[in-house]
């Protein structure tokens, strides 16, 4: 049974069922990063790095990566509407302490989103990514 160059699924036929290359042709562009450090790398500058790796072949071919790279963006813009809304409507000091605290969540968040990336597990964000896999 023959393997894919881009994703690495075996398949029989002439294409590849998972990213849909054919078996004949060859992979465009070598990536120097496997899946899951791709994937965890789409949370390193937020919406800015999940949108280089939309960009970026052969990373935006992989649906994984696609993921994470629609999550991190759709997560940054939720945390900007977060943040905003905290201004507005929350009196100056008690806005501080909220922000602050969110801050420190949104901190451990984002470690914690990489890491579990990083070693090859699947983390969706309620709502976030439902929409993220739509978009996939």
């Amino acid at each position: 049974m023959p393997i894919c160059s881009n994703c690495g699924s075996s398949f029989d036929g002439r294409f590849c069922p998972s990213c849909g290359r054919s078996a004949g042709a060859p992979a465009t562009g070598s990536a120097s990063l496997t899946d899951a450090q791709a994937a965890a790398l789409t949370y390193l500058l937020m919406a800015v790095s999940g949108a280089l790796f939309l960009m970026w072949a052969p990373y935006n071919q992989s649906r994984n990566v696609r993921f994470h790279a629609f999550q991190s963006i759709f997560l940054t813009a939720a945390w900007l509407v977060f943040v905003f809304a905290i201004g507005l409507l929350l009196p100056f000091r008690l806005g501080l302490l909220v922000g602050r605290l969110a801050q420190l969540a949104a901190l451990i968040g984002w470690l914690y989103l990489m890491w579990e990336t990083y070693n090859g597990r699947d983390v969706a964000i309620p709502f976030i990514g439902d929409l993220a896999r739509k978009q996939v």
